[in-house]
């Protein structure tokens, strides 16, 4: 078989295997975790942000700019 011809066969037939590697790495790999339940990390943001508020609303006052 000719060189160029051989050239363009592999290369063909890599480009075929890495695409199918990838599309199957897509359909196995989750796309979320499922170690860290959702409700979780809710209730986790939900404490901090009302912590946030809360440290908003007892700010002390700032002392005037001369």
């Amino acid at each position: 078989m000719n060189d160029e011809k051989l050239k363009i066969v592999l290369a063909v037939l890599s480009g075929i295997i890495f695409s199918l590697v990838f599309i199957l790495l897509a359909f196995i790999l989750p796309i979320t975790s499922s170690k860290v339940p959702q409700k979780t990390m809710n209730s986790g943001l939900q404490k901090l942000s009302k912590a946030y508020k809360e440290s908003q609303v007892n700010r002390p006052p700032e002392p005037p700019k001369h």
